[in-house]
């Protein structure tokens, strides 16, 4: 057959993101017929995907995208930081955002089954993997509705690297989007400490009882001062957690209940996605570094 031009190539290219190697190769295979080339590449690529399937991928990006009354937030992983910044990355972020919020998933595998442009998310993922050359992943979302009465608030770290979006009373643009930093900065779990669950703060109980237990400085007060001491240490780990107990962040010493009594606004909910916690990242050395570049 003729020879494969660089113009063929390039087109490929284009059109699956693939390497021009394996674009070459996949031409070649299908004697210059572009179409059939993009179905072997697709072949090839998905087959590879499946075999970094065992990969970990605890980088990538999270995203927050806004509608009305709806708010989603979504988190997709890749094995590195330099992928997340990937325009096709990028673009499969987006595209996984809008289908969301133009739909009504409950739960991954809803999402995972979404269409877009005639290829549903789960297939997009895949596609990705291929095509980048790592392991990609969609791990999570949120999905978060307020009243006409209410504001969101929305921010994002560096990108991406964590986002943060908050129901707020009224209509205070400016106030809502420094609790959304406050959110994304002080990583709160809850609202206030009563929404604190009774296990988690006897939890915490215990564990205070037992480092005053094991410290030799204590051991001779008195049971009321000690108590004291539990209670106070107790209720300081549970305001680092509660949104509305904790230091604002723009002055450093009000509490965010005074700064919302303040603003004559209240929350209402809040979510935050940080890229990749929870996710235990592997470790190589350079031997094993040099093992896997070998196989390549």
């Amino acid at each position: 057959m003729a020879a494969i031009s660089a113009k063929l190539v390039k087109e490929l290219r284009d059109r699956t993101g693939a390497g021009m190697l394996d674009c070459k190769k996949a031409l070649e295979a299908n004697e210059g017929d572009v179409d059939k080339a993009i179905v072997w590449l697709r072949e090839k690529g998905i087959a590879s995907a499946q075999k970094k399937a065992g990969r970990i991928a605890a980088e990538g990006l999270s995203n927050v995208l806004i509608s009305d009354n709806k708010a989603v937030v979504v988190e997709l992983n890749s094995e590195t930081d330099f992928v997340a910044k990937n325009e096709q990355f990028l673009a499969l972020v987006d595209k996984v955002s809008h289908a969301i919020l133009d739909n009504d998933p409950k739960i991954n595998e809803d999402v995972l089954a979404l269409v877009v442009d005639g290829e549903t998310i789960n297939d997009l993922v895949i596609n990705a993997t291929a095509t980048i050359g790592e392991k990609i992943t969609f791990r999570r979302f949120a999905v978060l509705t307020k009243e006409d009465n209410q504001i969101f608030g929305a921010y994002k770290h560096m990108g991406g690297t964590i986002s943060a979006v908050v129901v707020l009373e009224g209509d205070n643009a400016e106030i809502s989007k420094e609790i959304a930093m406050q959110v994304a900065s002080m990583n709160p779990i809850y609202v206030s400490i009563k929404d604190v669950p009774a296990e988690i703060t006897e939890k915490e109980t215990e564990i205070q009882v037992n480092i005053v237990k094991n410290d030799p400085e204590l051991a001779s007060k008195p049971e009321q001062v000690i108590n004291g001491i539990i209670k106070g240490r107790v209720s300081k780990s549970l305001q680092e957690v509660s949104l509305m107990d904790q230091i604002f962040w723009k002055d450093g010493k009000s509490k965010v209940s005074q700064v919302l009594k303040e603003a004559k606004t209240d929350v209402v909910d809040f979510v935050r996605f940080a890229v990749g916690e929870g996710i235990e990242k592997r470790e190589e050395n350079f031997a094993e570094e040099v093992a896997k570049a070998s196989q390549v």
